[in-house]
């Protein structure tokens, strides 16, 4: 678990549960004490222990912390550099969506860009982290091939970089003999200082991600001044970077026995990206490089790029044309009108609806910041305005105020404290006078220069604290909802359809905005667009309570289908007897146990972003559980039974063979399978044969198939999708159709669309394919798995491992209603689900290094963490008889999951060791939770799917 704290501006603290409801339900948000400079030290102590005091309830300070993880995002200071988001944070800043990314929202800020890193760091943080320290204006990517953590009392993250890069930033140096080992931290040193270290060490600049342990926290209290067993009253004003960080190491640069003392590291940040938003220049730079991550364009899904690649514009009504002279331009919450002539670096935000004539200077940056109920803060300022120094729009400020006729400025002052933004109501607001304000030269004039002396004026400290935030958002929000239905309109050259749409249905639900056009379903260069507007539409009008948006969610699953069937309906077959009349075709497979990645297979999840699975095939209690025969009969007829449910079908029209998708259809798999063998019309070469009668005499004779399926329904082992898998490797023997493992894992998901069920490919790969491997698929319709074979160490047959554990919890569940409601958050391209699902595929590349180092711990890691991320995704995975079975044994437990989706089934565990293996096996088995429960001896196939004839 989890608990994000945010450190803010004052206003924004107060406002923030109202304005950023997503934020308040997770989420808590402070701010300094009234005129205190605690420091980032004491910042972060004040934070820790208002979050204790807001949402510890009864608990003492130690067990609140100790009770989930806390996320400290510091995004409260003054954004001298970056003033047009001073007020709120920069944490809060609006993010364009990315045009490489799915399931981004219109409305996400800065935050949501930079919790997913921050949240898989947490995930493979040492088990003695309570804490980590992370900066709000800065944000990380970092790829999979993360290194193992150390378990240390303070762990940094660091970033390879030039010295030119690092001497703006705090620096780690480790010894070149031992990089592992952190030598000492130093604060924004000079580039040849640099150099000149670099001889002994290596050097990473600080990413401002720290992870604490509870003894780290309890030191930093100490040096705040508080006590770490009840901290109480206000911090004292300490440093964590320029102090504290520069304590550690073995050869620490800072003195102090209790800081020196606690053991730390650092880790560098694999394939690590980083992108700084300190200033209104680094906003525009970072928000480019973070747009063009990506430039591939046959992964863009549009191509037609902006008039310059340094032109961001959201939550913006623009009528002014845009060209590409007019670089390095940030518009956001803004009206800009026909009348409006644009040069370049500008930052525009706040602009209301106007009718100004006003051409803009290079450099001028405007900000229309609300106060009060009818007025705006005119700021006027420079790209690289630094307000420290008497410096307004790059130049010294004098010459702003001889320029303009006015004597009597302090220009001695802080500049964030002088008083320079007029307060002004909206009609009082003419584009003479905001060229005025912001050029070089203006012309004079007396009265304007009269009115700013007569008028209210604050200065960027005042403005931050007297914002009327609520104004800002309502404006931010109307601005939105305008460029809602032209985005959907212009979908061929925007990224609406790669929207959260299920947040996007939101906003048009709240704002009664009508529809855009219906998409065809005939788009041969994105056929999923089409299922995605199905999708849109019946969320939308779902929402609105609409009578007709079930036929809209209907018609997007199944377009899916016929996606899917597309290839196997343009592959006929023609199948011909291959067996004598005495002759029997016996078909048989393992199961599978999925230790990683499941849900990345499931369409359309795999047709957009690909799949990566690690699953193993196993035999039950030393047998295939799954078994199919099949052999002629002299009557023309199929016969259809089930050995272990004792009933059976004959079918003797195609008209009965085609009921396999009717409700209440007896042996679905089955008729479905002889469907795609070539016993259907639609599936056959040459198409329809007068009757079935007639179609199976001319193959020979009737047929007989008798299928064995040895474990519970609900099981949770894929027992669905690799008995269909076998049915159709039976029928291709029987059939002559030679049907690779590839045609067959594809033949298995048409057949799950043809049932209605759904269902991806990892259950019939796992199966079909023998032993222990990691199985991917690229993004695109023809998912075609590649399949890397691993290490049987912990599974082998020969050598079996104690403590691993097979365990039938009595309880089952059927996975369609959980499948149907999260692939309808990935046909509306849920940030939630998808977020979840991304995790869940890197995991598995995780659990595979695990099992190819055979690193017992890292696997047990991976196999915990599946369990967890499938209980997020969703929460009716694991409900309370199946917890109860994990309480009864959880102390012995290094790992455990339940397989498939969820809910019941199987249980696979992994003891802590061999005797703790053995309680578990005991306590399960003299105090079971139902009569059904009981372990079962799993090993390993080393054949996968056979088929033999007698």
């Amino acid at each position: 678990m989890m608990q994000l704290l945010l450190s803010l501006p004052t206003a924004m603290a107060h406002e923030v549960n109202a304005l950023e409801p997503e934020f308040a339900r997770d989420g808590f948000a402070a701010c300094d004490p009234p005129g205190s400079n605690l420091g980032s030290g004491g910042g972060s102590a004040h934070l820790l222990v208002e979050a204790w005091r807001a949402t510890g309830g009864a608990l003492g300070f130690n067990d609140w912390l100790g009770q989930s993880r806390k996320l400290l995002i510091h995004a409260g200071g003054q954004s001298r550099r970056l003033p047009a988001y001073a007020a709120v944070g920069k944490a809060f800043i609006p993010m364009p969506v990315m045009r490489w990314s799915v399931g981004q929202r219109l409305q996400q800020t800065l935050l949501d860009l930079q919790l997913p890193f921050y949240r898989q760091v947490l995930s493979l943080a040492p088990q003695r982290a309570v804490a980590m320290l992370a900066s709000g204006d800065v944000i990380l990517r970092g790829g999979n091939n993360w290194p193992a953590f150390p378990d240390v009392d303070v762990l940094a993250l660091g970033l390879w970089v030039q010295p030119e890069q690092a001497q703006h930033f705090g620096v780690f140096f480790c010894p070149r003999a031992h990089p592992e080992q952190l030598a000492f931290v130093l604060q924004k040193p000079a580039p040849d200082r640099i150099r000149e270290l670099a001889a002994n060490h290596v050097f990473m600049v600080d990413t401002g991600v720290w992870l604490l342990s509870d003894r780290a926290v309890h030191v930093l209290l100490r040096k705040c001044g508080l006590d770490p067993d009840n901290p109480r009253g206000t911090p004292q004003p300490y440093e964590f970077y320029a102090e504290m960080a520069t304590g550690f190491g073995r050869a620490p640069r800072h003195r102090d026995p209790e800081v020196n003392a606690l053991s730390c590291a650092v880790v560098p940040l694999p394939a690590g990206e980083f992108y700084h938003f300190g200033t209104s220049r680094d906003l525009i730079q970072s928000v480019t490089k973070l747009q063009n991550r990506i430039v591939d364009q046959t992964k863009l899904g549009f191509t037609i790029p902006k008039p310059h690649p340094d032109q961001h514009t959201q939550n913006a009504v623009i009528h002014a044309p845009l060209n590409p002279t007019q670089h390095t331009l940030w518009v956001e919450n803004a009206v800009i009108p026909s009348t409006w002539q644009l040069t370049h670096d500008h930052v525009l935000t706040g602009v209301p609806d106007n009718n100004w004539k006003l051409r803009l200077e290079p450099g001028v940056c405007l900000d229309f910041a609300p106060v009060g109920d009818n007025e705006f803060c005119v700021r006027a300022y420079g790209m690289d305005d630094p307000f420290r120094t008497a410096t307004w729009f790059g130049r010294p400020a004098a010459e702003w105020f001889i320029a303009r006729g006015i004597t009597g400025a302090d220009l001695n002052a802080d500049w964030q404290t002088a008083p320079l933004f007029p307060v002004v109501k909206q009609s009082e607001i003419t584009g003479a006078w905001l060229e005025w304000l912001s050029a070089a030269k203006p012309a004079a004039n007396p009265a304007f220069a009269k009115r700013w002396q007569a008028s209210q004026r604050l200065s960027a400290r005042q403005l931050s604290e007297q914002v009327c935030l609520r104004r800002l958002y309502v404006q931010r929000a109307v601005n939105r909802q305008q460029v809602l239905l032209p985005l959907a309109e212009n979908h061929a050259r925007s990224v609406f359809y790669k929207l959260d749409l299920q947040s996007t249905t939101d906003l048009f639900a709240a704002a009664r905005i009508k529809l855009p056009p219906e998409l065809p379903a005939d788009d041969a260069v994105e056929p999923m667009k089409s299922v995605h507007d199905q999708m849109f539409r019946a969320a939308v009008l779902r929402r609105r309570g609409a009578l007709d948006w079930e036929q809209h969610e209907v018609a997007a699953f199944a377009q899916l289908r016929q996606l899917l069937l597309q290839e196997t309906e343009a592959h006929p077959v023609q199948p011909t007897c291959q067996v004598q009349e005495d002759q029997i075709i016996w078909g048989r497979s393992p199961v599978r146990l999925d230790l990683a990645g499941g849900w990345t297979d499931t369409p359309p999840y795999c047709l957009l972003h690909g799949g990566q699975v690690v699953n193993l095939a196993v035999n039950l209690n030393g047998q295939p559980p799954i078994q199919v025969f099949a052999k002629l009969s002299e009557k023309p007829e199929i016969v259809v039974r089930s050995i272990d449910l004792g009933s059976e079908e004959r079918i003797r029209t195609y008209e009965e063979l085609a009921s396999y998708a009717q409700v209440g259809s007896g042996f679905a798999v089955a008729k479905a399978a002889l469907a795609l063998a070539g016993f259907l019309p639609r599936f056959r070469q040459g198409g329809k044969s007068g009757s079935l009668e007639e179609q199976l005499r001319q193959f020979g004779g009737g047929i007989e198939v008798a299928m064995l399926c040895a474990v519970p329904k609900g099981s949770g082992l894929g027992t669905s999708s690799i008995l269909s898998a076998t049915v159709l490797g039976t029928l291709s023997e029987l059939g002559g159709l030679n049907w690779t493992q590839h045609d067959l894992i594809q033949r298995t998901l048409a057949l799950e669309q043809m049932l209605t069920t759904g269902g991806g490919w990892q259950d019939q790969a796992g199966g079909l394919l023998r032993g222990i491997k990691l199985i991917e698929t690229p993004p695109g319709l023809a998912q075609k798995p590649t399949v890397r074979w691993l290490p049987e160490n912990f599974f082998a047959e020969a050598h079996p491992d104690p403590r691993v554990l097979l365990y039938y919890t009595g309880l089952t569940r059927v996975a369609k209603g959980i499948l149907q409601e999260i692939v309808r958050g990935m046909f509306l391209n849920s940030h939630t689900h998808l977020a979840i699902i991304e995790e869940i595929g890197q995991n598995a590349g995780r659990v595979a290094d695990a099992l190819q180092r055979a690193d017992w711990s890292a696997l047990c890691a991976g196999v915990r963490r599946s369990w967890e991320l499938n209980q997020q995704l969703d929460q009716g995975t694991n409900p309370p008889a199946v917890q109860a079975i994990f309480d009864q044994v959880s102390a012995d437990l290094a790992a455990a999951k339940l397989l498939g989706a969820g809910g019941g089934g199987y249980l696979l565990m992994f003891a802590k060791d061999e005797t703790a293996a053995q309680r578990v096996r005991q306590s399960l088995t003299q105090s079971p939770p139902n009569p059904k429960a009981r372990f079962v001896e799993l090993s390993v196939s080393e054949t996968g799917f056979q088929v033999t004839r007698s």
